[in-house]
């Protein structure tokens, strides 16, 4: 009983780790326009992270529960968090659409669903789940930059006078990272998406051979 509850109480605690650090490495999901020069590269940039971190937490919690519809929860999870931690935004008197939309839950949607209909196949979810979950994203997100109110009109409609230099909003000069930053993080999502997917299975055999030592 005692290693049931201990087996518990450390996957509970993996899905907080997991699920508070992607928060905080998805956190400027819509921001790439704010204080940068380069907001297509850094859209690329960002979407791949999101990918990653989406990818790896939703994988464990997925084949550690072994229940389809788990990893669309912890894309929820994301969210939720996001939510809170932006809420940040109120205190300097931003508006609320400035925050973040729910990018990460079609595509934790679509892993669930490889899931579902590979009958638990966990190389079929690496695999597929992998390449969905890493060529939509940068789909989605695009649709979080354009349903977002600009960053950049923002910061100039509500000014803080309060920061720093260094945070001080600049008028961009859009670098262009090839021609499109959709495919780019979409192809790249792809394929990194599946390691990282293979990296969560394999955080759920670890957690499970060290509790059973």
């Amino acid at each position: 009983i005692v290693m049931v509850w201990l087996r518990r109480c450390t996957h509970y605690l993996f899905i907080v780790v997991v699920a508070v650090n992607s928060t905080l490495l998805t956190i400027n999901a819509g921001d790439y326009i704010f204080y940068t020069d380069w907001a297509w590269t850094s859209y690329t940039v960002f979407s791949i992270s999101q990918t990653l971190m989406l990818i790896v937490g939703a994988t464990y919690y997925l084949t550690f529960t072994g229940v389809p519809g788990t990893a669309t929860y912890h894309a929820l999870i994301m969210t939720v968090y996001t939510w809170i931690a932006k809420g940040a935004w109120f205190a300097l008197g931003y508006p609320y659409d400035f925050i973040v939309t729910p990018v990460w839950l079609p595509s934790a949607m679509l892993l669930d669903l490889v899931y579902w209909a590979t009958k638990k196949n966990k190389h079929s979810l690496i695999l597929f789940g992998g390449v969905l979950v890493g060529m939509s994203i940068p789909l989605f997100n695009m649709v979080n930059l354009i349903t977002v109110a600009d960053p950049l009109e923002t910061a100039f409609k509500y000014p803080r006078l309060t920061l720093p230099p260094y945070m001080t909003p600049i008028e961009p000069q859009v670098g262009k990272f090839y021609n499109s930053p959709v495919a780019l993080g979409a192809g790249a999502g792809a394929v990194l998406a599946c390691t990282f997917a293979a990296l969560g299975c394999k955080l759920n055999t670890w957690t499970y051979r060290w509790m059973a030592a």
